[in-house]
């Protein structure tokens, strides 16, 4: 995380947990003179959009106080989301045996990017399994990581085409067929 990012999440970790809910990260991007600052928010029982809401309000009430970001900026509040990114060690433990993909700042064996299973978690790094070995990296080379969605499975896969049942086209309604000359 950036020093800055840190810096905010210390700042409104509190209000989040006052409301019950998880600070789970914070990204904060820029894109020219434009700053997007993405809060992240964890429930047990799952986010909604009135728990987005309520930390939205509470965070930019913060944020106007502390003021620790220069200009003007764009506040993003959401859950995770099913491709989570991971932040902390111990988000990286808590989903052990998950498949990962992971950026890095600086290339390990010649690359920056790995997609593998979490294999391990230490005091520092985080070990993948990736195409059959383990690729040990330090969490503070880490520049983004996120949990690799899971593909979907057969029985959701069917599209409307493919689905079993009744034809029906122009000339049919139902079961019944209707005459057309």
């Amino acid at each position: 995380m950036k020093p800055s990012e840190v810096r905010i999440g210390k700042a409104i970790a509190p209000a989040v947990e006052a409301l019950g809910l998880e600070l789970w990260g914070i990204e904060q991007l820029r894109h020219g003179r434009r700053v997007t600052l993405r809060v992240f928010i964890d429930c047990l029982s799952g986010v909604t959009i009135d728990d987005c809401e309520r930390v939205s309000r509470q965070v930019s009430a913060i944020l106007d106080v502390e003021d620790p970001i220069q200009g003007e900026y764009t506040l993003e509040v959401s859950s995770p989301g099913i491709d989570r990114p991971l932040f902390t060690l111990p988000q990286f433990e808590r989903y052990l045996g998950a498949e990962a993909n992971v950026r890095l700042r600086v290339p390990v064996d010649g690359r920056r990017r790995f997609r593998g299973m979490i294999e391990k978690v230490m005091a520092d790094k985080v070990a993948l399994l990736v195409e059959g070995r383990t690729v040990e990296m330090l969490h503070a080379d880490i520049e983004r990581a996120g949990l690799e969605p899971p593909a979907p499975s057969n029985d959701n896969a069917r599209t409307a085409k493919s689905r079993p049942g009744k034809r029906r086209d122009s000339k049919t309604k139902g079961s019944k067929r209707v005459k057309t000359r």
